[in-house]
């Protein structure tokens, strides 16, 4: 991308960034997040909850691909295991929100996340999730120590 004096200019982060409360990344919602009345259809929060999680990981050195490929021994996959969700106000089409994560606890064969959607000041929506880490074969598998010390320490 060029700037206006000709020089490069670095892309944006899309992945959000790190703060001393975990994550956080901005969402837009578009069309094609909102039912008939332009409300964003329950569903899609997972979608954008879903880009926070990874994004936290991706930027807290935890790539999906790497653990897929062994680089912690056996290889590994996250599961969603449980959710709760609390959905306290609506988002509408063109908001512009932030889903923030922030890793509760990451022990054994499970990482425990918070997450929120908010739009400025409101929480909209509130979340735990409970993630399994798992072999391919959806065998519960401990979480590597390097891996955990990453995530608490991001929060």
């Amino acid at each position: 991308m060029k700037t206006e004096g000709g020089g490069e200019q670095a892309w944006p982060d899309l992945a959000g960034r790190l703060t001393g409360q975990g994550h956080v990344l901005p969402v837009r919602v578009y069309y094609e997040d909102t039912d008939f009345t332009g409300i964003v259809y329950h569903a899609a929060y997972l979608k954008f909850m879903e880009r926070g999680r990874s994004d936290f990981l991706r930027l807290c050195g935890v790539h999906h691909r790497e653990l897929e490929a062994g680089r912690y021994g056996e290889p590994l996959v996250f599961a969603v295991r449980r959710m709760e969700l609390d959905f306290l106000k609506p988002a509408r089409i063109d908001d512009v929100l932030e889903i923030v994560t922030a890793c509760e606890e990451a022990r054994g064969a499970r990482l425990r996340l918070a997450q929120s959607v908010r739009r400025q000041d409101d929480v909209l929506l509130s979340a735990l999730v409970e993630v399994a880490v798992i072999s391919r074969e959806g065998k519960p598998r401990r979480l590597h120590g390097e891996i955990a010390a990453r995530l608490s320490a991001a929060t």
